[in-house]
């Protein structure tokens, strides 16, 4: 059987080093890390996420600001708050919850918060910075990042000789992913809805990565003996066997054929997902650092 990643042990490791970092930034500099969330409409997921990252940011030491919203809100206002948090220095991090209501635009907003506030990784020149190997100036999209360093827990720092296979090509998660696979020496294949016979293209990976939105699409079949496979996809799917009406929630990969097959394998609840919330406390750990021209914590 496969190593299950427990990406909630990670993630909690990630925060104490969060915590200690926060700490000694604001005693040796007097600079408390600021993290403002900013949330328009009532989706109740997006208001879910929400408290998670604004109670995670409390518990970090950080000031933790929320500015929920109206549906109604034009994109000029929307625009206006975003300004203001732009150019409030007690605020590090500046984070608008997606998706957006219709009708507000989500892209001319992302790309006008400032990049050294940019902690979901968005902005094209953090998206430019990592496509570039600059890891070290730019802030890493979260739950690529997250998802990287459960790689390296389990394959190490250097990925010299090691196949990378990513099925998905999103700007949020599928490109930086291979970037960062990339930048660790993996040789690395992006596939997609458009690649042809992708159990095959799967098959020669040592490191799989699946981030397609499409229940338990991974099977036994696609997994090389002792890869590790990282799953990405959150998907409700039906439960009858827990009473009409109810759900589960599955990754991309069929989790129990995968652990027969795989070394290692990621669980979905409590893989990845936890590592997005820790890793954006750290790129505002990190922002902070860098505002206040310290040398900034490494994750």
């Amino acid at each position: 059987m496969a190593e299950v990643i427990d990406g909630r042990q990670a993630a909690a490791v990630i925060l104490d080093s969060v915590r200690s970092a926060a700490a000694a930034l604001e005693a040796g500099s007097g600079i408390k890390p600021g993290l403002a969330v900013v949330i328009v409409g009532d989706d109740p997921a997006s208001h879910a996420y929400v408290r998670a990252k604004s109670r995670t940011a409390t518990e970090c030491g950080f000031r933790s600001v929320q500015h929920t919203l109206p549906a109604a809100t034009t994109q000029a206002e929307l625009a206006a708050l975003v300004a203001a948090l732009n150019a409030d220095p007690s605020i590090h991090g500046v984070l608008v919850q997606l998706p957006l209501p219709k009708p507000l635009e989500a892209e001319p907003i992302i790309q006008s918060i400032r990049p050294e506030k940019d902690v979901d990784g968005l902005h094209v020149v953090n998206a430019g910075k990592l496509a570039t190997g600059d890891l070290a100036t730019g802030l890493v999209s979260c739950t690529p990042a997250g998802a990287m360093i459960l790689v390296r827990r389990v394959r190490g720092e250097d990925l010299s000789g090691l196949g990378a296979v990513v099925i998905g090509r999103s700007n949020l998660f599928g490109k930086p992913m291979a970037q960062l696979l990339l930048a660790a020496n993996a040789t690395v294949t992006v596939a997609h809805s458009r690649t042809k016979d992708l159990p095959e293209v799967c098959r020669g990976a040592d490191i799989l990565v699946a981030a397609v939105g499409r229940p338990e699409m991974v099977r036994a079949e696609w997994i090389k003996p002792g890869a590790t496979v990282i799953d990405v996809g959150i998907n409700r799917v039906p439960a009858p066997e827990k009473g009409e009406g109810k759900t589960r929630l599955v990754g991309d990969v069929a989790f129990a054929e995968a652990a027969s097959v795989a070394g290692a394998v990621t669980p979905v609840p409590g893989g990845v997902g936890p590592m997005t919330i820790a890793m954006l406390m750290a790129n505002t750990v990190i922002a902070a650092h860098r505002s206040a021209g310290w040398a900034p914590p490494e994750f």
